[in-house]
């Protein structure tokens, strides 16, 4: 997959990115599938499960940070947490300079459930991917650093 210096895409990329896209949704969709499972067993949403993914690689968020990452308002990340708070998957903390400021991180069952649900969608690509040609191997990775170099919120 060749990127052109014009602001429009040629008939190339587009179809490659008609094939990438088809692979994301398939894969997803599989890994989706497994993933329902898992959270159905740990009694999490996807909503939740994100949240978790997000706190698994930061010390803690504020529940301002929550809702700008997760989209919603102040008082929904507040619910959200409240639930997965319930499960023991995070705790809330009050901040050393100002108590009246909550920070939530999570806890080690939270940190041994993502690492968990890492794994299980780990293992469903290895599956995927052991099935693909060496170029086919190399657009995923190709596109994968691409898609690392973007700023994710």
């Amino acid at each position: 997959m060749k990127s052109s210096l014009s602001s429009t895409p040629s008939a190339s990329v587009k179809a490659d990115a008609g094939r990438l896209a088809d692979f994301v949704l398939f894969t997803q969709r599989g890994c989706i599938l497994n993933l329902s499972k898992e959270l159905n067993r740990g009694n999490l949403s996807y909503p939740q499960f994100f949240l978790l993914t997000y706190l698994s690689s930061e010390e803690y968020l504020t529940m301002t940070d929550i809702a700008g990452k997760m989209g919603h308002s102040t008082a929904a990340a507040t619910g959200l947490v409240d639930r997965i708070e319930k499960l023991g998957y995070v705790e809330r903390v009050h901040a050393s300079e100002d108590r009246r400021k909550i920070m939530v991180r999570i806890t080690p069952k939270g940190v041994d459930f993502v690492s968990h649900m890492r794994k299980e969608i780990a293992t469903d690509l290895a599956g995927i991917l052991s099935s693909m040609d060496e170029e086919a191997a190399e657009t995923v990775e190709h596109t994968k650093r691409a898609i690392s170099s973007r700023v994710i919120a």
